[in-house]
């Protein structure tokens, strides 16, 4: 019975994850997408295992899309679809999606491996029904299924750190060496996925400590773990070590005080922002509020949370909330956890309610269950509406009806759609001013040239391109994507609105496409006509 309906949830965690996983190709809304795949192919363009970009330092993820890449190229140069390597990143290069789609599907097929994860690790500390509940939450929420289709780290790095936890368990029960070097392990790799899962080595640290303060002979074994850790990372990512200078030179690069739409406002409002925007939006009120039950009950009744997970975790939660900035991709790893706890918080509700009313009440849990997945459901079915009906889409159908041919076009976001229209395209890219968009990629731009030419910015977009270089940025029609957060920011981001501002000054504006909660999604897209531009 318990493994039908953990088959059920998967089927239907895949389900979730694969609808709509195609959504703005061959057009790449995420901003960051191009980023790793452009460098996983440069990886196989230079026959170099050096990524050349450590930001995440994402070196995982990265080795996963390049071999994504390889067999994606190999079978269609075996099968007579491609000329050679040439030909198929050409092609690539044309229609993103080739690359983009196989890759997203991998990331889903990890986020479904997240959900399998969730409910072993919910049964381990709560029980079987924790289990299939925590995993049912994770299944329907839709800010998991929304990163479970974009090409990132977040999804990956989940993985290692639920693993680890599991090692922790392992330690707090038997201490043997080998779950100290397994526990080790996933934080070397979830480090070299992504560098915040380094907290999670609290949890194998701090069960150390307690082990032996209780007498057992552990420290050896902490000094296995700690080794583990840093051969894994090493081992994973070594080029962390051989290339150092860019590594540093990329975290530097990370390290921004100031975002435009993420600039944070310190721990407490940092963390009230998590619980009131991602966290309520996904799990609903009430799914919340079990949760936060939960989260207390868990470490309380059950000694092994408390040692072996709780310190990992608060570090986590530590972590993200003292960032300058705030991203609802940073909660993702947290997300398994709210769910045990949500799961953890009905089942000892049910049977507080058990024992009152002296009867079985079997049905309780499922009854509990869905009332409480359909808020969850219906978040993550408008999510996917609205990631249907992009804003960057829908500005691209508009141009397609209402733009002259021959009419050049400034596009601030990766509009590939747009590439095979009769348009001269300009795309804005830093200290190289606005270049022509359709003989960039016909020349395959190159990852390293565009991290160059951005010269820092948080964004590739007008804000960060040149003064001295904007006349180059002149056309007929300016679709802008990130028009308003540099409006409505303007005390912080003087020097970027002045761009905007100077752009689009005596223009006539077009058109406003905005996003509508559960029916349209992405940024508020603004077009303007420059009369006196070609």
């Amino acid at each position: 019975m318990q493994r039908g309906i953990l088959l059920l949830i998967l089927l239907l965690a895949a389900g979730l994850r694969v609808r709509g996983i195609g959504f703005g190709l061959p057009a790449l809304n995420d901003p960051d997408e191009p980023l790793f795949m452009m460098t996983a192919v440069e990886m196989l363009r230079n026959h170099s295992l050096n990524p050349g970009w450590f930001g995440h330092p994402g070196t995982i993820t990265l080795y996963c899309l390049a071999l994504i890449s390889l067999v994606v190229g190999g079978f269609g140069i075996a099968t007579g679809r491609y000329a050679d390597t040439d030909a198929f990143v050409s092609a690539v290069y044309a229609d993103p999606g080739i690359l983009f789609l196989p890759a997203r599907l991998c990331i889903a097929a990890c986020g479904v491996v997240c959900v399998y994860l969730t409910w072993r690790l919910g049964r381990r500390i709560g029980g079987t029904t924790t289990g299939l509940i925590a995993a049912a939450f994770l299944a329907v929420n839709s800010v998991h299924i929304d990163y479970s289709q974009v090409i990132r780290t977040d999804i990956q790095v989940s993985i290692f750190m639920l693993l680890c936890l599991f090692a922790s368990i392992a330690i707090a029960e038997k201490g043997r060496l080998r779950d100290y070097l397994l526990a080790g392990l996933f934080v070397g790799l979830g480090c070299a996925t992504k560098w915040p899962a380094a907290t999670i080595a609290l949890s194998p640290v701090a069960v150390g400590i307690w082990r032996i303060a209780r007498g057992n002979r552990d420290a050896r074994k902490l000094l296995v773990f700690a080794g583990a850790a840093v051969g894994a990372l090493l081992l994973a990512s070594p080029y962390l070590v051989l290339d150092y200078s860019t590594v540093l030179r990329n975290l530097t690069g990370e390290a921004r005080p100031i975002h435009p739409g993420a600039t944070g406002g310190g721990l407490l409002v940092n963390l009230r922002w998590y619980l009131t925007d991602p966290l309520l939006g996904s799990f609903g009120a009430a799914g919340l509020v079990l949760a936060g039950i939960g989260a207390v009950l868990l470490p309380v009744r059950n000694r092994v949370a408390a040692i072996a997970v709780l310190p990992g975790v608060a570090a986590f939660v530590m972590l993200i909330g003292i960032q300058a900035l705030r991203w609802e991709r940073w909660l993702i790893p947290l997300l398994p956890i709210a769910a045990i706890a949500a799961g953890y918080a009905i089942t000892c509700l049910a049977e507080v309610l058990r024992a009152w009313s002296g009867r079985p009440l079997r049905a309780l849990e499922p009854i509990a269950v869905l009332l409480l997945m359909v808020p969850m459901v219906s978040a993550a079915q408008a999510r996917a509406v609205a990631r249907a009906n992009d804003t960057r889409q829908l500005a691209s159908a508009w141009a397609r009806t209402h733009i002259p041919p021959e009419s050049s076009i400034l596009v601030e976001h990766a509009a590939i759609d747009l590439i095979p229209g009769p348009w001269r395209l300009l795309f804005p890219l830093g200290t190289a001013g606005c270049i022509d968009a359709r003989a960039a990629l016909a020349g395959r731009i190159r990852y390293g040239e565009a991290e160059n030419r951005r010269s820092g910015s948080p964004l590739v977009d007008l804000g960060s391109v040149a003064l001295f270089r904007l006349p180059g940025c002149r056309a007929r029609f300016v679709i802008l994507s990130h028009y308003d957060r540099y409006r409505d920011d303007r005390t912080r981001f003087a020097a970027e609105w002045q761009r905007y501002a100077e752009l689009t000054r005596g223009s006539t504006l077009r058109h406003v496409i905005a996003p509508v909660s559960g029916l349209r999604g992405g940024p508020t897209i603004y077009i303007f006509e420059i009369a006196s531009t070609p």
